[in-house]
């Protein structure tokens, strides 16, 4: 118990300060952390991939709102773009849940793979790109988009991040503003789509002691001890590393979370 205790509270101080740091919620590492884990632990195999992105969402219900408020200190939150990407979000993420709930465990393994594996390379091979300061960002679509955003950040149990943070630059937001739009965002990615997981979960039978739903809560307990007081520090470095070093950072972890569950997918 000690040790499983350590590891959470390991990988949730990784999750505090990626989720301030980049905007990506720490789901890219905290969901191959406890797909892996849940494994040794003996769980159900069927249920291993869906309770890993469900308690992975749950801790980004409170990581967000940390590093969210850390942005705000800094003035960097556009709650306007906030506001319009918010009600898309929602029915989106809550969509996503039900979607996942009816994947098999290969393919759900073998979408989120491939999903952060062309994130990352989108990344690395497009030229880092900041808007210009003054400049007006294009804001159309964003309720369409929200709820594409939510839907699949439900789906990979992220806070959003992966997706919102290259959309908002592509529209004209300078990156450090578009990481922290992208937190503020992973409240109701997080929120909606924890509540699903936790009411499609329950009346499952065969699911290990202490699961609320999908949701194994000696795990989302471990993470936010650490995650909480973390994603301040992230949101800190945020506004001090230069626009390169932060998009570079961004793709290799993305890159490395999606390598490591490719492989497990093709491994069952």
């Amino acid at each position: 118990m000690l040790e499983e205790l350590a590891l959470y509270l390991g990988f949730g101080c990784v999750a505090g300060v990626l989720s301030g740091l980049l905007g990506i919620g720490g789901g890219v590492v905290i969901v191959p952390f406890l797909v892996w884990y849940f494994s040794v632990l003996g769980f159900p195999s069927d249920a291993v991939m869906i309770m890993a992105v469900a308690t992975s969402l749950a801790t980004i219900v409170v990581t967000s709102l940390s590093a969210a408020h850390a942005h705000h200190g800094h003035g960097a939150v556009d709650w306007g773009a906030v506001g319009r990407l918010a009600p898309g979000i929602l029915a989106g993420s809550a969509l996503g849940s039900v979607i996942a709930d009816h994947l098999p465990a290969r393919w759900f393994k073998g979408v989120f793979a491939v999903f952060l594996l062309t994130i990352a390379l989108s990344m690395l091979m497009r030229p880092a790109r900041e808007a210009i300061a003054g400049a007006t960002p294009d804001t159309r679509r964003f309720g369409w988009v929200g709820a594409l955003i939510g839907a699949l950040s439900s789906i990979l149990g992220i806070g959003g991040g992966a997706l919102s943070v290259p959309f908002l630059v592509r529209r004209g937001y300078l990156l450090r503003r578009a990481v922290a739009i992208s937190s503020a965002c992973g409240f109701p990615i997080a929120a909606a789509g924890t509540a699903a997981y936790v009411a499609l979960g329950w009346s499952r039978t065969g699911l290990p002691s202490w699961s609320l739903g999908y949701v194994y809560l000696p795990a989302l307990a471990g993470i936010m001890m650490t995650s909480v007081p973390f994603a301040p520090l992230g949101a800190h470095l945020a506004h001090r590393w230069p626009v390169r070093r932060l998009r570079m950072a961004l793709a290799v972890i993305i890159a490395l979370g999606g390598a490591k569950l490719l492989w497990q997918a093709l491994s069952l």
